[in-house]
């Protein structure tokens, strides 16, 4: 899609990219695995607020994929920053509301397991990334990532994410991540742990002799 444009979104930009991502997370089996039941849609974009508005909006970028001269939000990445905690617990009401008691314990079990394979070294995790279902298949998902890593490359800065299906991790890989661990103990999902990478220096070819 030549005219999409990506830009990092404004606080009044989360509840509609909160959206979004609910939508585009309704069916992803790591989700069910702590947010079981109905009204899921719905559960899921009180998550979602929760979790834009914390790590992602306050020391990373959430990054958002329209068309020029549109406002509707069609796709949204959210990336959180070097040594930044990915359950921030001082947005627990919303995560209370979304998940309820038992969802919470789930949640930190989910996310305590999945931050075992975090890198020790400086990285951005992408924590979420979705795409409105009425705009798949136009490239949506790669422009948000590539606008993102380009900028992760002049600054030579490593990338980690965990990727819950094998045609995402496809498309992981092409953008330069590689497969590092399986994530074992998440029941009805087996999601792999990939990093990509800090860019390599580059340094200037020598002059010629004239």
């Amino acid at each position: 899609m030549t005219d999409l444009h990506v830009t990092p979104a404004r606080e009044a930009d989360l509840p509609a990219a909160a959206a979004v991502l609910a939508d585009a997370f309704r069916d992803d089996p790591v989700m069910a695995a702590i947010l079981p039941g109905g009204r899921r849609v719905e559960r899921l974009t009180t998550l979602f607020v929760a979790m834009l508005s914390g790590a992602a909006f306050e020391t990373g970028s959430v990054d958002l994929a329209r068309r020029a001269g549109d406002d509707e939000i069609l796709g949204v990445a959210a990336w959180e920053g070097p040594g930044t905690a990915s359950l921030p617990w001082r947005q627990l009401p919303d995560y209370l509301s979304a998940l309820g008691p038992i969802g919470i314990v789930r949640a930190a079990a989910l996310s305590s397991r999945l931050a075992r394979h975090r890198p020790r070294s400086p990285h951005w995790y992408l924590a979420q990334i979705g795409v409105s279902p009425a705009a798949r298949g136009l490239g949506v998902g790669g422009a948000l990532l590539r606008s993102r890593l380009e900028t992760l490359d002049v600054t030579r800065t490593a990338a980690y994410l965990e990727s819950s299906t094998p045609a995402n991790r496809r498309l992981y890989g092409r953008l330069g991540f590689e497969e590092i661990a399986p994530i074992h103990g998440i029941r009805g999902a087996s999601p792999v742990a990939m990093l990509r990478p800090p860019a390599p220096v580059r340094h200037p070819a020598p002059a010629r002799a004239v």
